[in-house]
């Protein structure tokens, strides 16, 4: 049977710690702690954000949380830096287990989407970069509902979008919120458990499949 997947982009397919090199050079053996505390902040911005309905995109999130971090480790980049690290940002790796993943999805056809909280043309630009753009049939982003996962506004609309029945669709991603928020509307989940340490969280609402990565997800889906 085909399904619609629905796969979260940032820490999903795309590694959001992959410009601790980038940031060796301005905190040293931080860089990793660093990274950490960009991505928690850019989550809990744009978190804030949809309570307070105060919509802006991801990518202001994203700058926000750096420059504040920055504040947090003391350091003061210049602007030129900030901009290199946020150019980074849109370029981003995929995980290794991505391209094979998707591909072997595709071949075994189900319909698959690039579902985010980035802008449409941020995600484009990060998927062409990871050479995977054309395993999509297309990019669903929040920015059309001004909302951020995991508000059910968001996942409606990937419903409407992709003309899909939650029964037939199944949203992927390494991040809880996303997963809770999916189900919390009738949709089933996996949970790609991309850090073995992490638990889930205890709400109560478990994923319906866990996986290490995108390579066991064929199994899954049969």
């Amino acid at each position: 049977m085909s399904l619609t997947l629905a796969f979260d982009v940032y820490g999903t397919l795309i590694d959001t710690h992959g410009l601790i090199p980038a940031l060796t050079p301005l905190v040293g053996e931080a860089a990793p702690a660093f990274s950490r505390d960009w991505r928690a902040r850019q989550l809990e911005y744009a978190f804030r954000r949809g309570l307070m309905r105060r919509y802006d995109t991801f990518e202001r999130c994203t700058r926000d949380a750096l420059e504040q971090t920055c504040r947090v480790y003391r350091i003061a980049p210049e602007a030129a830096q900030l901009d290199a690290l946020i150019d980074g940002y849109r370029r981003l790796p995929a995980f290794a287990d991505v391209a094979p993943g998707l591909a072997a999805l595709a071949r075994a056809g189900h319909r698959l989407y690039a579902f985010s909280n980035g802008t449409a043309e941020a995600v484009e630009t990060l998927l062409d970069h990871a050479g995977i753009r054309d395993r999509f049939s297309g990019v669903v982003s929040v920015e059309a509902v001004r909302a951020f996962k995991p508000d059910p506004a968001v996942y409606a609309h990937f419903l409407a979008t992709t003309g899909t029945r939650p029964e037939h669709a199944w949203p992927v991603s390494s991040n809880p919120f996303d997963v809770i928020g999916a189900r919390a509307t009738g949709m089933r989940a996996v949970w790609v458990r991309r850090d073995p340490e992490q638990p889930f969280d205890p709400w109560g609402d478990e994923p319906d499949r866990v996986v290490a990565d995108l390579g066991e997800l064929p199994e899954v889906f049969g």
